[in-house]
């Protein structure tokens, strides 16, 4: 075995994205004053990940019960940032149809996570509520 080959790999390693991209972090997920954040939502994601979680935000506070988001937001979510130890729950206009539980986490790209046999969770999000034990 040469003695570059492992030299090479551990850069080709170092050059792979991480898969978090350019989201936050969910432990990130705190007001200036200390208070916590449900979650985060964003309109943008890209088949690269350093370019998810851009675009508009919206901040989810714990406890947030939306069975209708704002026009402007339903069906529109692209990326989700969770923050530990609450829970984002999804569904159709009036808390209708599928639903899928995202834990603290970060989801740079909902077109990842399936929705039915031939759907995802990208811009299919028209309710939500946000809870944190």
């Amino acid at each position: 075995m040469s003695p570059l080959r492992p030299l090479l790999l551990a850069l080709a390693l170092a050059a792979v994205p991480c898969a978090q991209g350019a989201c936050p972090a969910s432990t990130d997920l705190k007001h200036s004053d200390g208070t916590r954040t449900c979650a985060k939502l964003y309109d943008k994601s890209d088949p690269y990940y350093e370019n998810c979680c851009r675009g508009a935000e919206l901040s989810l506070e714990p406890g947030a019960d939306l069975p209708y988001l704002p026009s402007n937001w339903a069906n529109t979510a692209s990326s989700l940032v969770v923050a530990p130890r609450c829970e984002v729950v999804w569904s159709r206009q009036g808390k209708a149809g599928k639903t899928h539980k995202f834990s603290a986490g970060t989801y740079p790209r909902l077109e990842e996570y399936r929705r039915g046999i031939l759907g995802n969770w990208s811009n299919a999000i028209s309710a939500l509520y946000c809870r944190c034990p």
